[in-house]
């Protein structure tokens, strides 16, 4: 979810569910040391629990970034073995790693050392890579790693073709194999297994939680946000959900947009995570339209929401003029 989970982005998605647990973008080791380590740690305390996922392949720098993640306050850490993107695969880093278990063993073994107890070192990876299509390598892989002190693995069930695919068909082509994380459950019940891949509705997420703990939800959830505001009722058994409705989440992100303006952001870097919020409903073409235009870049925040509230009213009562 490079460059769309952003700190923006959680804090909206935060607006729809209290229990969810949100994770940063991929931030790399080299980043965190060398670069501007505020612009890439800083959140909102309103965004808890939210984990920092990294990316890195050395066991002493991903330890020091553990450290700074403890820092930080964040809830989580968590090493990326899953993307298997060209660029990332440059730095030695991401899905390539599931062919070195020992290492991230090794990494793992280390980001615990640095942080004790006071939070978890998880791992997200895929089921495979490339054409090694049978369950015991992966199963290999979570024994070896677990042995490092990892309790908690984020499987995505399709393997990544680290060569010869995009990484948007690496999301795509691979066939999905929810029943090798299934497997992973049954032949290692101590561990904490969450299922990621392909959920698209309520159907599919009940299904899978029927045979793991848990169930990591991406680009559904982002292109769809309205959807994690039925989550806190559904599965986490909260009577009073987060959002009351698509309107109250719209104004308090109005709030966070001026906000953040009065730091410096532009408002289109919030708004452009939002522009699902009202999907399904009249108006909803019209209200995103007008949120994206060029033409209202240059209006304050206030502005900026006015004229897609306009638009969206508008648009809504012609259709019902039309109906």
């Amino acid at each position: 979810m490079l460059d769309w989970t952003d700190r923006h982005c959680r804090y909206f998605h935060r607006r729809l569910s209290r229990q969810a647990r949100l994770y940063t973008e991929m931030v790399t080791t080299g980043a965190l040391l060398y670069g501007d380590r505020a612009r890439h740690l800083d959140f909102d305390p309103a965004e808890q629990p939210v984990a920092l996922q990294l990316g890195g392949s050395e066991p002493q720098a991903l330890a020091e970034c553990a450290r700074l993640a403890l820092r930080w306050g964040y809830a989580e850490v968590n090493l990326n073995c899953g993307c298997p993107s060209p660029r990332v695969q440059r730095g030695a880093f991401g899905a390539c790693l599931m062919a070195e278990a020992p290492l991230v063993r090794d990494c793992v073994a280390a980001m615990r050392d640095a942080v004790g107890d006071a939070m978890p070192v998880t791992v997200k990876h895929r089921i495979g890579i490339d054409r090694i299509e049978h369950y015991g390598f992966v199963r290999d892989f979570v024994g070896e790693v677990a042995r490092g002190g990892c309790e908690v693995f984020i499987v995505h069930a399709r393997n990544a073709w680290l060569d010869g695919l995009s990484p948007k068909d690496n999301r795509e082509v691979p066939p999905l194999r929810p029943e090798f994380v299934y497997r992973l459950k049954q032949e290692f019940p101590q561990l904490r297994i969450v299922l990621n891949g392909g959920v698209r509705d309520d159907a599919q997420l009940r299904e899978h939680l029927r045979h793991v703990d848990g169930v990591m939800v991406g680009r559904e959830a982002y292109q769809r946000p309205w959807w994690l505001a039925s989550w806190d009722r559904d599965h986490f058994g909260c009577d009073v959900p987060q959002a009351a409705d698509a309107q109250a989440v719209e104004d308090a992100m109005l709030g966070y947009c001026e906000r953040m303006a009065a730091q410096g952001v532009a408002p289109f870097a919030v708004v452009r995570h939002m522009l699902g919020l009202w999907k399904g409903a009249p108006g909803a073409r019209a209200w995103r339209q007008a949120m994206s235009d060029p033409r209202h870049r240059r209006l304050d925040a206030r502005g900026l929401f006015e004229a897609a509230t306009r638009a969206r009213v508008e648009a809504a009562g012609a259709s019902l003029a039309a109906a």
